[in-house]
């Protein structure tokens, strides 16, 4: 025979009481132990662009100081292809633990204009760390081709209508679509090049593959100064103390044009907040340092830095303007 035997009232609500207050600093208790036990092994950073590209670069810099300051290793792994989605997707459907980050960039935001179809949903299945830096872009050409600023490349290149080629780092990256801009302002006939990332175009620019390319300063850095590319233009507002004998191309023949590839950190949805917080308040941290801050001077690099929400305000807002751009473009991938 079974014996029910009720608990007296007064010690029921005691009960609970105990099991609130429990319950309360429990729930005060798990951001401290998720803060102090993460992390417990190494981090995984995927970059969805290939090595030695300009977003490859400053991943690296600051995987490199992430170890450093969080004891642990954060290993660079490299998924390239789809402009990037390939990577996001990967981080998507990866483990919401914050062992597997995602070191995005402008690409993010303009794939969903772009692609007719999407594997994930940068909203829905990733959340928002923090924004890293930006790195202008530049209009570079070829050493053979006989222009030697801007109004001349225009000149020349509507002279040879349908001769000239540029690169990008892919269909729908912010590299294609800046040049896109440039060459319909102008009225420029060029066929486009797109490339699985910044370094294999860069190569064939510098050989005369292609003739020129609006890609990132860091990117091309090297090629300018060794001659092997020349630097026309870049699309900061003003011009870059790297570069102060170089006019922007809003100056020149595109009043107003700014563009820039900016970068930053997600991870997939549902890491839990403490997590993020840690991963923002380190990345924030990596980028106030003075080594990390010089050696992204060097590359052309402005570094940034944001909360979750800052980023995540910033994503929408870029959504909203790529959609428009690319919707004028008339550009769509499969």
């Amino acid at each position: 025979m079974k014996h029910h035997f009720a608990t007296p009232a007064p010690l029921r609500r005691r009960a609970c009481l105990a099991l609130a207050a429990c319950g309360a600093m429990a729930a005060l208790a798990a951001p401290a132990v998720h803060a102090q036990a993460y992390p417990a092994k190494p981090i995984t950073m995927v970059i969805p662009f290939p090595p030695g590209g300009p977003t490859d670069m400053v991943a690296r810099l600051l995987a490199q100081k992430l170890s450093e300051q969080m004891g642990q290793p954060v290993v660079v792994d490299n998924k390239p292809g789809a402009n990037g989605n390939i990577g996001g997707v990967f981080v998507s459907k990866a483990p919401a633990d914050g062992y597997t980050l995602l070191y995005n960039t402008s690409s993010i935001t303009l794939s969903p204009a772009l692609y007719k179809s999407m594997q994930y949903d940068v909203q829905r299945d990733l959340a928002p760390v923090a924004l890293t830096a930006v790195v202008p872009l530049a209009l570079v050409v070829n050493p053979a081709v006989p222009a030697n600023n801007v109004k001349d490349f225009v000149a020349y290149a509507k002279a040879n209508p349908d001769k000239l080629s540029y690169g990008s780092a892919g269909n729908g990256n912010v590299t294609h679509l800046a040049a896109y801009q440039f060459v319909k302002a102008q009225g420029i006939e060029a066929t486009h090049v797109p490339y699985r990332g910044s370094a294999p175009a860069d190569v064939d620019l510098a050989a005369g593959q292609i003739q020129f390319m609006t890609d990132t300063i860091n990117s091309v850095m090297s090629f300018v100064k060794d001659k092997r590319m020349k630097l026309l233009a870049v699309t900061t507002g003003k011009r870059m103390s790297l570069f102060p004998e170089v006019p922007t191309l809003a100056e020149t023949v595109m009043p107003g044009f700014e563009a820039g590839a900016w970068q930053g950190v997600m991870v997939p949805a549902g890491t839990p907040a403490p997590v993020v917080q840690r991963l923002n308040a380190e990345i924030n941290k990596a980028l106030q340092s003075a080594d990390v801050r010089e050696k992204l001077a060097v590359q052309g690099a402005e570094p940034l830095g944001s909360t979750p929400e800052e980023y995540g305000a910033y994503v929408r807002k870029e959504l909203a303007r790529w959609a428009s751009v690319v919707k004028a473009t008339g550009i769509t991938l499969d």
